[in-house]
């Protein structure tokens, strides 16, 4: 993996604890935590407001308190105010930079050596404005395609008393990325006399709307992403758009999304003040797979919260995040687990 720099990652976490004139760390104790950076008080994390980012915030708080005794901490918020944070150094670690709905400032922000991309989570990942249940479309299989939008037929039934005859499309929630590209697909494909858009508010009203028409089995017209939890539990149709190109995005974005690559970054400041974070995160291996299954515990498990489903996912998977993090981390994460310890930073849920 390269820094910004072009240099591999792990040689440059080296160079940079022998330029600090570092002395190398005593071994830990058994099961005990290692001593955090002088240089780093607390690493924040940012905590978008959609629940694959949290959980991952948790997993990796966890990780990060216990096996190498750094504090942590989050903010709460949304994709654009969060990641001027990161810029800004407020913000040490985001686990989900979603490209390309934000490649303008990421590259921005790449070349002003603002951010320093450091690995991968969960996996690449499909996500589109224009995702029906598929219920509907066994009861009208004519309706296929982001045109048939523009049908009489097929706006009167998404129609609602407040859209005027337009059909009702819920899309990105107020303040993510995807907010700006949604509405330019809208405008791209003809759509703005055919469709009234509704932004929620946050993620969670995204998807009780949609979890609200689903349970009634009332027509919904609307945006999903392949992680969110809707579409990995429900039985959800995509009408088809045409294909993504690069000419297409840079223009009218009339065509359908790229799928997305959503990438682990971190301020600068951090890869000389917490090396082995550093490297923890470039290693990090939180799949869409592994998230499936925590979608589907606590899907099973309704009163539970995020941090609860860290927990659970940490005590169960020891095989896979062992993996990440250095032995005597692990020795005190386990250790950590085995005492139902809660990390300091955790938000109360």
């Amino acid at each position: 993996m390269l820094t910004r720099w072009g240099v591999h990652l792990p040689l440059f976490i080296a160079i940079v604890i022998v330029l600090a004139g570092c002395a190398p760390a005593e071994p830990s104790s058994e099961g005990a935590a290692v001593a955090p950076p002088s240089s780093i008080e607390t690493i924040v994390f940012a905590d978008y407001n959609w629940a694959s980012a949290q959980i991952q915030n948790r997993i990796a708080q966890y990780i990060v308190e216990k096996g190498y005794g750094i504090p942590t901490n989050v903010v709460f918020g949304a994709t654009l105010p969060l990641f001027q944070g990161l810029r800004r150094g407020d913000i040490q670690v985001s686990l989900e930079i979603w490209l390309p709905n934000q490649i303008e400032a990421w590259y921005e922000a790449e070349a002003n050596g603002e951010v320093v991309e450091v690995g991968k989570s969960l996996g690449n990942d499909w996500q589109s404005a224009f995702v029906i249940p598929a219920y509907l479309q066994e009861e009208y299989p004519e309706l296929d395609s982001v045109e048939d939008l523009k049908d009489e037929k097929f706006k009167a039934l998404f129609a609602t008393p407040e859209t005027g005859g337009k059909a009702r499309l819920v899309s990105c929630v107020i303040g993510w990325a995807c907010e700006e590209v949604n509405a330019a697909q809208i405008e791209g494909y003809g759509l703005d006399e055919h469709v009234h858009i509704i932004n929620p508010g946050d993620g969670a009203a995204l998807n009780l709307d949609l979890y609200g028409a689903y349970e009634k089995g009332e027509p919904w017209l609307g945006y999903q992403w392949g992680t969110n939890d809707p579409a990995l539990l429900l039985d959800l149709v995509r009408l088809e758009e045409p294909a993504h190109s690069d000419e297409c995005w840079s223009t009218t974005k009339a065509c359908a999304y790229e799928d997305a690559t959503i990438v682990i970054a971190v301020h600068p400041d951090l890869i000389e003040a917490a090396p082995d974070v550093v490297e923890m995160l470039g290693a990090w291996g939180f799949r869409i797979s592994l998230y499936r299954e925590v979608a589907a515990w606590l899907d099973k498990n309704s009163d539970a919260t995020s941090n609860d489903a860290a927990l659970w996912w940490l005590s169960g998977n020891a095989d896979v995040w062992r993996g990440w993090v250095t032995e005597d981390a692990a020795a005190a994460i386990e250790a950590a687990l085995a005492d139902s310890e809660i990390p300091d930073g955790w938000p109360l849920e």
